[in-house]
């Protein structure tokens, strides 16, 4: 299998997203974990736009030794000289020359002919090969170039010297057909093509920025030019780890490797994100929080069995210790089980689908499902007494006068309820429970925490009644506080309901 080439340019397209600035202490941070994942080609930055820009470069070209450390560079001779001399301490130093080559650019930005245009090209190439070897060269909108003027370009650059010709979409006007027939139009129709590495720089403007770049290599280009997180200028570029994982998870399809040790993707991910402030998105390929995350319970099951049935990558192979098998609304009883059993419970059948029954109930009311969740519910289910009362509805007023309406289910049919007033919402619920069983309770102790974080967090509530010289303790949980304390004070008048039929009974 060949090599494809992986030219990183988050330290210069990448910062050009919107919102995101790097310091050079910043920058260097991220180039050495750049060079930590094992890039060819690391575009440190800019050097004529800013003196922080030029330091960055410097370092970095300083620093980083066993990487070849990129420059940009217009076609104006202040540029290259500028860039070169940022690149004065770097071991394998590389110039990047542009200069606009389409109809619109040429006609309202440049405001220059053809012919213009390719004298310019190539006096910047031979200025920058003055200084080192490895020069690039992109004809900037190359996908929206007249063909057979894209042709004349880089077959001239390529004859002025440069190594490397790169050709972008600039805007992501692109589609993947389109995109493969101008590498192959170029690899047909340039003479010289073989004197240089045909190299891919796709924006993600309509989304395809990774598929463009992919028909590229299949087309026969052999350097993509990416950024972590696939940051970038408007929609940002082309995802290096998307390309990296699409090239090894389908080698049987693409036949080409790279050399990057795709263990540290994750990390590189985290550390750009965490720098440039920009959050990657929860449901992003490789590196978001859901690509390796199941919460169907068909997956959970078919992944718990055997991880290919529902995963074309392992979460090892980028740096994840595991695969996250979310436990919400949409699990299943086996890994519902699975993740009790993680947790050191051991249930029987039954008390497992109850518990379950519960969980499913819960996981309606919040998004995510922690283990302080399912541990709660667990001890809730160990704890359990029987229901001789059972809550069905409660509606609270915090007036003037606070008012509890309760409704209780006794057995299987039969519905009690009443209202009562009390000093606080609190109050008026144990005490319209106090009414309809028929116990009097005496209050020892209340207590509410929260078992977990967030604004739809599982509330805990435990209380001890004083019932006839005798305590009793009742606890509950509920993503609704004042609903986990009525049936925790239930819990308790059940315990005292069940040991007055006991005593009957015998």
């Amino acid at each position: 299998m060949s090599k494809i080439i992986i030219f990183d340019t988050t330290l210069r397209d990448g910062e050009q997203s919107p919102g995101a600035s790097l310091d050079p202490n910043e920058k260097l941070q991220i180039a050495k974990q750049l060079s930590t994942l094992n890039i060819d080609v690391m575009e440190a930055g800019f050097p004529i736009t800013s003196e922080g820009d030029f330091k960055s470069v410097s370092a970095i070209a300083k620093e980083i030794r066993d990487v070849s450390i990129c420059a940009l560079a217009r076609a104006v001779d202040k540029d290259i000289d500028c860039a070169a001399k940022a690149l004065k301490s770097a071991k394998s130093p590389r110039i990047h020359v542009f200069l606009a080559t389409s109809k619109i650019h040429r006609k309202f930005k440049l405001i220059k002919a053809k012919e213009e245009i390719i004298k310019t090209a190539v006096k910047g190439v031979k200025r920058a090969k003055k200084y080192v070897d490895d020069v690039e060269f992109s004809p900037e909108d190359a996908s929206r170039t007249e063909p057979d003027f894209l042709v004349e370009v880089v077959e001239a650059v390529i004859g002025a010297g440069a190594t490397t010709v790169n050709i972008p979409d600039t805007v992501g006007y692109a589609v993947p057909e389109h995109y493969a027939a101008i590498i192959k139009n170029l690899r047909d129709n340039v003479k010289n093509i073989n004197d240089a590495v045909i190299s891919v720089h796709c924006h993600n403007d309509l989304g395809l920025a990774v598929a463009n770049s992919l028909a590229a290599i299949k087309a026969g280009a052999t350097q993509v030019e990416c950024t972590i997180n696939g940051i970038g200028e408007r929609a940002g570029n082309t995802s290096l780890e998307e390309i990296v994982m699409a090239l090894k998870t389908r080698k049987d399809f693409f036949k080409h490797t790279t050399g990057i040790k795709t263990k540290e993707i994750i990390a590189t991910s985290r550390i750009v994100s965490g720098l440039t402030g920009l959050r990657v998105q929860r449901n992003k390929a490789i590196v978001g929080e859901n690509a390796f995350a199941h919460e169907s319970g068909i997956h959970q099951d078919g992944v718990l069995k055997e991880s290919t049935t529902y995963e074309i990558m392992k979460p090892e192979d980028v740096g994840l210790p595991k695969t996250n098998i979310v436990i919400g609304k949409h699990s299943g009883r086996h890994a519902f089980k699975k993740r009790v059993k993680a947790l050191g419970y051991e249930l029987p059948d039954e008390e497992l689908e109850h518990t379950f029954n519960q969980f499913k109930l819960l996981a309606d009311k919040k998004k995510e499902i922690y283990d302080q969740d399912i541990e709660a519910l667990v001890q809730n289910e160990k704890s359990e007494v029987p229901n001789i009362y059972e809550l069905d509805s409660l509606s609270i007023n915090c007036g003037p006068v606070p008012t509890a309406s309760i409704r209780l289910r006794v057995g299987k049919d039969k519905i009690v309820a009443d209202s009562t007033k009390g000093d606080g919402p609190i109050d008026a619920i144990f005490k319209a429970i106090d009414l309809l069983t028929g116990i009097k309770g005496t209050l020892l102790d209340y207590n509410v925490r929260s078992i977990t974080s967030g604004k739809d967090a599982l509330g805990e509530a435990s209380v001890d009644v004083e019932v006839e010289g005798n305590t009793y303790r009742g606890r509950a949980v509920s993503t609704d506080t004042i609903e986990a304390s009525a049936k925790a004070y239930l819990n308790a008048i059940n315990r005292v309901a069940t040991k007055h039929r006991r005593k009957k009974s015998t």
